[in-house]
């Protein structure tokens, strides 16, 4: 997978470069986008109070602002939110735009990068074993793998907050998305990749920095880990992240896919490209071992409040490695930080905790409150829909009614409706174009 499609609000008066369609670079698997800048620091800065604006959930509202989201222009989307043991399950708009089949809120979905965090949760459980070391060299555990002097210069810690440099292997395995055309996500729907492929992929793009010296999303860093995962643990990394972190989770809908398919209930998931498929086409069923162990994981948004609540109340890892993936380097440009497979999202009300991510057609946002009490995750089956030379300081229509409903679900109704101002959530994207954004 490649790119972004994070979550992100931009911090205010922050305006991202216009795209250029032209020589574009795309990316598209799930995560954050950010151009390169030097890391100020590893350590994660004080957290925002938390200060919710009612502890009860409004649902009348959240229906409304998620039936906002659809009437922007969203085809469907399905939100959970949680306040303790309060639950509010949402859904608007279309699973099937051809037969007008509804979406419902525990529709099955591919959740791209928020694959990401399973995987970061399996490499600090072999950590706690000390099977696995955070700055140890990659070398270590993948000798050959990553070739010379960088094999030994990237640590374990680089590949898990996006600071080794290596490249996106995006571009190489879907080399039409240079142009933005679409014509590769056709030719690989059901192209298997194996995960010493995407490295190639990725050890061929132009490096983004000296090792530990930039942030640089690379979905790259993640098929390493999981490689070092399977490695270490013997088994292929799906296979122990099914058993130690998902089961372990008591999560019963979410699954690393073994065919193209969806098992369970599930939306279409339509890609737009920027309007260069028109009408938008269905790629729900999609050959996802391109995305492979860092996102290629079904799941629902129940799911993923579950899942997200037992990470951050200690269920799946130890105090001392929980703090590890909390600690954090800046995401330049944004109004968040990276840590192991997570970010911290500073929002009106004080700081969540979680992940984004997308593929061809799905996007997915997932924050959690430290405490694990205030939850938000969403989904929705149109992805790429902004116009590329848009004008970055007037955000889409979508995105703007995917902010509101956001704060409304983790900081209340008052917060949605006077605090989003100038707190625009980033857009919501899968593919980037190299003159704005480095990946």
């Amino acid at each position: 997978m490649p790119l972004p499609i994070p979550a992100l609000l931009r911090r205010p008066g922050h305006h991202r470069a216009r795209w250029r369609s032209a020589g574009a670079a795309v990316a598209v698997a799930l995560a954050l986008t950010a151009t390169a800048a030097p890391l100020a620091s590893a350590a994660t800065p004080a957290p925002a109070p938390h200060n919710l604006v009612t502890k009860n959930l409004d649902r009348k509202g959240l229906d409304r602002s998620l039936a906002a989201v659809h009437s922007a222009g969203m085809y469907g989307v399905y939100a959970a939110v949680r306040d303790g043991e309060d639950e509010w399950r949402g859904a608007a708009g279309l699973a099937d735009v051809d037969t007008g089949r509804p979406v419902r809120s525990q529709l099955e979905h591919r959740i791209g990068s928020i694959t990401k965090t399973f995987t970061a949760v399996g490499i600090l459980q072999q950590v706690a074993r000390d099977r696995i070391a955070l700055d140890a060299p990659v070398a270590r555990y993948l000798p050959g793998v990553v070739p010379g002097d960088l094999g030994r210069q990237i640590t374990v810690r680089m590949l898990l907050n996006h600071t080794s440099g290596i490249g996106d292997y995006i571009p190489g395995a879907f080399p039409s998305l240079r142009r933005l055309d679409p014509q590769s996500l056709d030719d690989n729907r059901f192209r298997h990749f194996s995960p010493l492929e995407l490295v190639r992929y990725g050890l061929a793009e132009p490096r983004t920095g000296a090792p530990g010296a930039v942030f640089s999303y690379s979905n790259t860093n993640y098929v390493l880990a999981g490689l070092i995962l399977t490695k270490v643990t013997g088994q292929d990394a799906e296979k122990y992240l099914t058993r130690h972190v998902i089961r372990a989770a008591g999560l019963r809908h979410t699954y690393f896919p073994r065919t193209p398919y969806i098992k369970g209930p599930h939306a279409k998931m339509y890609e737009s490209l920027y309007g260069r498929i028109d009408p938008p086409r269905d790629y729900s069923v999609y050959d996802m071992s391109w995305a492979w162990a860092l996102g290629s994981l079904v799941s629902t948004t129940a799911d993923l409040n579950q899942f997200y609540r037992a990470l951050l109340t200690g269920d799946l890892l130890a105090p001392a490695e929980l703090r590890e993936m909390q600690t954090t380097v800046p995401v330049p440009g944004a109004n968040m930080h990276y840590g192991l497979g997570l970010y911290a999202q500073d929002l009106p009300c004080g700081r969540f905790w979680g992940h984004s991510g997308g593929v061809f057609g799905a996007g997915t946002y997932a924050l959690t409150s430290p405490d694990g009490r205030r939850q938000v995750s969403l989904g929705i089956n149109l992805m790429k829909y902004q116009q590329p030379d848009a004008d970055p300081s007037r955000p889409h229509p979508i995105d703007a009614a995917l902010n509101t409903h956001i704060i409304q679900a983790l900081c209340g109704k008052a917060a949605a409706g006077a605090g989003t101002s100038g707190a625009l959530l980033s857009r919501m994207e899968t593919a980037a174009p190299t003159a704005a954004v480095r990946h």
